[in-house]
């Protein structure tokens, strides 16, 4: 009797534990909480795809716990026992034609909703797209608005409701750039240019990251997307031409070098940067070709410490921004 009550008790206790487990997680789960229209779709193709195999799953794992409750050796079981049974059409029927129905079910589903959520596929809006070109570096992100002619580390803003093209490349090892609450994550890759439609439909801030392992700092690779109103983008924007700091080549180079930043701000940006950048390695040109390891430690003393580990957007250091306006 006791080891019962033991057994029951322990039960109750991981299951309170997996509760409690589970329930830290709430905060992280991004994905189930989209601002914009490729999250929905990503969002709605997880929860499909997770009820059709729960259908499945959930059943299989109760008649287990059943079956083993039930026929377990004790002493006045009453469970029939049939060892020279051997087939029934109809179980075989049942447990082949349901998971061949809903696999079939998946792969319609699936097939929808990847071309739906295709990234470089042009979102429908009756506003014209703003292109903002990303670079993932060792170990952060840089951002070039072509058509404004500023660029920045780390930070992005856009306005709210609007589609924006994103053209991403690498100057360092393969990255992913994600922002779970607006779609999906893309790799960047030297010597390539992807493209990414997304979309935030509400004001907000957003978490953003690299989602690919890339070394010492990968998880400094992170980064704050500030959905806005037209009117805020576009004082931004005006706000940023006035900063004193202009990125040249020269300065480039020196951000590319293996090391960690905090938020920068650029005013202005070389012609044609992010074409050089993905073409450079159709020479041939190494990744991290010139940035010598001793550079690491001097451009980590250049950095601008930033609390990033939970993007708290008042953390952030936009102090260039102030003495801009």
């Amino acid at each position: 009797m006791k080891k019962r009550k033991l057994k029951q008790a322990s039960l109750i206790f991981m299951m309170v534990a997996i509760i409690a487990v589970l329930s830290g997680c709430s905060h992280q789960a991004m994905v189930f909480d989209p601002k914009g229209p490729v999250g929905v779709e990503l969002r709605d193709l997880i929860v499909i795809t997770t009820v059709l195999c729960a259908i499945i799953l959930v059943p299989v794992l109760i008649l287990t716990a059943w079956i083993v409750w039930r026929y377990r050796d004790k002493k006045g079981n009453k469970a029939s026992y049939e060892p020279n049974w051997s087939h029934s059409t109809k179980l075989e029927t049942i447990w082949w034609a349901i998971p061949i129905i809903i696999i079939g079910a998946i792969g319609i589903i699936t097939v929808k909703y990847t071309y739906a959520t295709d990234p470089a596929k042009p979102l429908k809006s009756d506003k014209e797209p703003i292109t903002v070109q990303v670079t993932s570096l060792d170990w952060k992100w840089l951002f070039t608005y072509p058509k404004q002619g500023i660029a920045t580390v780390n930070y992005l803003q856009i306005p709210e409701d609007t589609p924006i093209k994103f053209e991403l490349t690498s100057d360092a090892p393969m990255n992913s750039f994600w922002i779970p609450q607006l779609g999906g994550q893309i790799y960047t890759m030297s010597g390539m240019a992807m493209t990414l439609y997304l979309q935030a439909d509400e004001i907000g801030h957003y978490f953003g990251t690299g989602a690919n392992f890339s070394g010492e700092h990968f998880a400094d690779m992170t980064f704050d997307v500030n959905a806005t109103s037209r009117e805020d983008f576009d004082a931004f924007i005006a706000t940023t031409k006035k900063v004193p700091t202009k990125l040249t080549k020269e300065g480039y180079d020196e951000l590319a070098l293996p090391g960690k930043s905090g938020v920068r701000y650029f005013s202005s940006i070389p012609d044609g940067l992010f074409e050089q950048i993905v073409t450079k390695y159709t020479k041939g040109q190494s990744v991290h070709s010139g940035h010598a390891a001793s550079h690491s430690n001097e451009t980590d003393k250049k950095e601008t410490s930033m609390n990033q580990s939970g993007m708290n957007h008042g953390d952030m250091d936009h102090s260039q921004m102030h003495g801009a306006k």
